[in-house]
């Protein structure tokens, strides 16, 4: 039986950003809903009310000779002989970038300072909503090194991947006001480390855009109690009606303390689940009673359609605490908000399945990048409206290109309703440095990520990048073939590609890049299942082979994950891309003529079209850099969806 939220003993979460868990509990309503958030929180399904942006204006210093660590400049105090904190820039935007006021685009080692301050204390909750401070990075590239009060906290190698500090004993000893100092490396001639799109020249060329050295996602403090949910991860059991939920605490715990889960949506609880434990990972199965009811089944599961996120709070009770009776105090307790989605993918009989259901992916290839902030979004709300944009063009999916994107974007694609393809900057090389650089860069972004109902399919490998000899190379088909095994081993729920446009291994879809000028072509190569099979059993439209290993066959669709291309550029002298338009009608013509063949290819299960927008001198978007669309938007989606 399930029980409306404001009449629920014991609810669990926070009553506003001011508020204490244990207020929640006395009103017996979870005013915070992780579902319902305005996209800044910097990690949208672990959330707690009071935390703290470090974003702004940092001090700024260039280190091209790489002697700030022997110099100790993290040491360093403005106004300090030889301090070299000269320059000031806007974070989390690179230095390349003309938002960070540093507009250099050719950075190498660089180095950040900022004032921890008692107000950045009471913004993150310290002693009301723990007494202990966590320093959160959401993102630098590539390696970083992080001291506080010239304490040396770490280093952290992955340019796309969080990481964090318990900072609670720097700041005790020496007080609020203490300087924060990080120090960026990201090497632009070293091939080995995940560059994605990050040109090795000096200037961007071909495919190629500005690099992004350092900091580009937020930097955020949140006060946390010494015993704390660390990591939460999501699974939804479909059609069982189960939820399986992931808690990683903090620390084992000294004694048994009481993990109590809700999950509900809009002002109905759908299920509680108390569990009492001493194990510092914890896995807890909270059985919807709703999703028994096969006539109601349906209502609550996630799709682009229907968006629904179930609400979900943890609450961790030390002691011999029971949740609900407020005996404990804010700080002693944890309670988080999260949201999770109900879905299933699957590929079967040629077919993706969404739900169950046979879904056609109408995908886009975004690249994530803006001109004046660069992988960096200008703004949270600039990461809303991406996704609304791709949802207004008439896609139902987009894959986010060479990067893993902000986590707040994913937020949007969960809350709006957006399928997305989850992928990962490459490396150029293929060496033993190389494999393990990406392989832990990979792991930790699944684990990431592997929460977010968006994400339907996991693409490790683009077009052969850092395996170019993959038809030859034993090691490089090994490495491939790893990266997918790895990949359904850290989350055995969702298709994985193992490379994506050909030379595949053992992939859950056959996934092509084609990038024909003309209809015709794409009906010749994919419009009937003999041509198919001719097509992944030789060599592909880009010279390559489809296929490199033999693999059971397990029903894997066919999709075409890109195609399209076509350059529109108004003028510009360095204008790039697979075809050209040379009006609004011919842009048009062009698009139509591709997208209307590859929706007559019965074989062709999805699409992926190159690309959302103008990236530098790639002028091959439907829209502009600036977001703004080359022909009218009702048009545009009429060409994408093939209605009027």
């Amino acid at each position: 039986m399930s029980t409306p939220i404001g009449d629920a003993p014991g609810s669990l979460g926070a009553e506003d950003a001011g508020g204490t868990a244990d207020a929640a509990v006395a009103s017996g309503t979870p005013v915070l809903r992780a579902s319902q958030g305005d996209g800044t929180y910097p990690r949208p399904q672990l959330v707690r009310p009071a935390w703290a942006d470090l974003c702004g204006t940092w001090d700024f210093a260039a280190d091209p000779d790489d002697v700030g660590r022997d110099a100790r400049w993290f040491g360093l105090a403005p106004g300090d002989e030889g301090d070299p904190f000269t320059r000031h820039i806007e974070v989390p935007f690179p230095p390349e970038s003309s938002a960070s006021g540093v507009g250099d685009p050719h950075q190498h080692v660089v180095w950040y300072r900022r004032t921890l301050g008692a107000a950045d204390l009471e913004r993150a909750g310290l002693g009301t909503q723990g007494d202990r401070l966590v320093l959160h990075l959401g993102a630098v590239d590539h390696a970083a090194e992080v001291w506080l009060g010239g304490v040396h906290l770490g280093r952290h190698v992955g340019g796309q991947t969080p990481f964090s500090f318990d900072v609670t004993s720097v700041v005790a000893s020496q007080g609020p006001d203490v300087a924060l100092v990080v120090r960026a490396e990201d090497d632009p001639l070293d091939v080995a480390q995940p560059r994605g799109k990050q040109d090795w020249r000096p200037e961007p060329h071909s495919i190629w855009y500005h690099r992004t050295t350092g900091i580009w996602q937020p930097v955020w403090l949140e006060a946390v109690p010494r015993l704390h949910v660390a990591e939460l991860a999501w699974r939804s059991d479909l059609p069982t009606g189960a939820l399986h939920a992931t808690v990683r605490l903090s620390e084992r715990p000294r004694g048994p303390v009481t993990l109590a889960l809700r999950v509900a949506h809009d002002d109905e609880v759908l299920a509680e689940q108390w569990v009492r434990t001493a194990e510092r990972d914890v896995r807890v199965t909270v059985d919807l009673p709703t999703q028994h009811n096969g006539q109601r089944y349906e209502e609550l599961l996630w799709s682009p359609e229907r968006p629904t996120l179930l609400d979900a709070w943890v609450d961790v009770v030390p002691g011999d605490a029971v949740p609900g009776t407020g005996t404990t105090g804010a700080a002693s307790r944890d309670v988080v908000a999260s949201y999770v989605g109900l879905r299933s993918v699957a590929v079967e009989h040629g077919r993706f399945l969404l739900n169950d259901r046979p879904y056609y992916l109408r995908s886009v290839l975004e690249q994530g990048y803006w001109e004046e902030s660069h992988l960096a979004a200008p703004s949270a709300d600039a990461l809303r409206r991406e996704v609304e944009l791709i949802k207004e063009l008439g896609f139902n999916s987009a894959r986010v290109h060479q990067k893993a994107e902000d986590p707040r974007f994913l937020f949007w694609a969960d809350r709006l309703g957006l399928t997305l393809w989850g992928e990962t900057a490459n490396a150029y090389a293929f060496s033993p440095r190389s494999v393990q650089l990406l392989a832990d860069e990979w792991a930790e972004l699944v684990r990431r990520d592997l929460s977010h109902p968006s994400i339907v399919t996991w693409v490790p490998l683009n077009e052969s990048w850092g395996i170019q000899h993959g038809a030859h190379d034993p090691a490089q088909q090994h490495y491939s073939l790893g990266l997918a095994h790895l990949t359904r081993a850290l989350d055995p729920t969702r298709p994985v590609v193992s490379n994506d446009g050909w030379e595949h291994t053992d992939s859950d879809i056959w996934s092509i890049h084609d990038y024909a000028e003309r209809g015709d072509e794409l009906r010749a190569r994919y419009g009937t299942p003999d041509a198919v099979r001719t097509l992944l059993d030789g060599i592909g439209p880009a010279g390559r082979r489809v296929r490199l290993v033999d693999v059971p066959d397990r029903g894997q669709p066919l999709m075409l994950t890109e195609f399209g291309g076509v350059s529109y550029a108004g003028g510009r002298d360095d204008a790039w891309g697979y075809s050209t338009a040379t009006s609004d009608d011919d842009f048009a013509a062009r698009v139509g003529d591709l997208l209307d063949a590859v929706r007559e290819c019965a074989p062709i299960a999805g699409f992926c079209w190159t690309q959302l927008t103008d990236t530098g001198q790639e002028t091959n978007g439907l829209l502009h850099a600036d977001r703004t669309p080359k022909i009218p938007m009702d048009t545009l989606r009429r060409l994408v969806t093939g209605r009027d």
